[in-house]
């Protein structure tokens, strides 16, 4: 298990808590209400995978074997206690490395009320004071222009184009790379977002 898991973090509305399994029922009207908006973001696996988990509950117990392990931390988002999308710290990586990299969704209903980069300040600020990491990497489509403001408004660096990076929507897509040091920000990321 990681230092600093499991954990539940809070700044006004926005919340972030580890994923349960009695999230499932929310968690398929969520999926299912947003699926025009989510589809064109959304990890697949190619064929040569297998098949993926097909329930919520599998996805969850896949990520919790591996939160035990050390390598993932999966967060419910909520806004007002209620469940409103998901972000999970993936790769989790010791040694001289000390990094990990971030995947998040938020409903359609609850874009542009500050709810993503609020919870990807906390978990960062977590990430990088009380678990210990150096580094957190975010990958983002250049089409996805709504997370490209997250980590504009976060003032990440960007460091470069990853061609076929990740297989999302049935294809290999190019990402564009931005970090965060832990010396880039040494009054934190909800500071930070704070002062605008």
């Amino acid at each position: 298990m990681s230092p600093g898991w499991p954990v539940t973090l809070r700044h006004g509305h926005v919340g972030v808590r580890p994923v349960r399994r009695r999230d499932a029922r929310v968690w398929a009207r969520l999926r299912a209400d947003n699926a025009g908006w989510l589809g064109p973001w959304e990890a697949t696996l190619p064929s040569e995978a297998g098949s993926p988990a097909t329930s919520y509950v599998g996805m969850i117990g896949s990520l919790r074997r591996r939160a035990r392990l050390g390598h993932t931390m999966p967060f419910a988002v909520t806004w007002d206690d209620q469940v409103v999308g998901m972000l999970t710290v993936n790769g989790i990586t010791w040694g001289s490395a000390r990094w990990a990299n971030l995947g998040y969704w938020v409903a359609q209903s609850h874009a542009g009320r500050g709810v993503t980069p609020m919870a990807v300040a906390m978990v960062c600020d977590h990430l990088l004071t009380t678990v210990g990491l150096h580094r957190v990497e975010i990958a983002i489509r250049p089409e996805n222009v709504a997370s490209l403001r997250v980590v504009e408004k976060l003032g990440f660096t960007e460091v470069g184009l990853a061609p076929g990076f990740l297989h999302i929507a049935g294809h290999w897509r190019d990402h564009r790379i931005f970090q965060i040091l832990a010396e880039d920000v040494p009054h934190g990321l909800v500071a930070r977002l704070e002062r605008g």
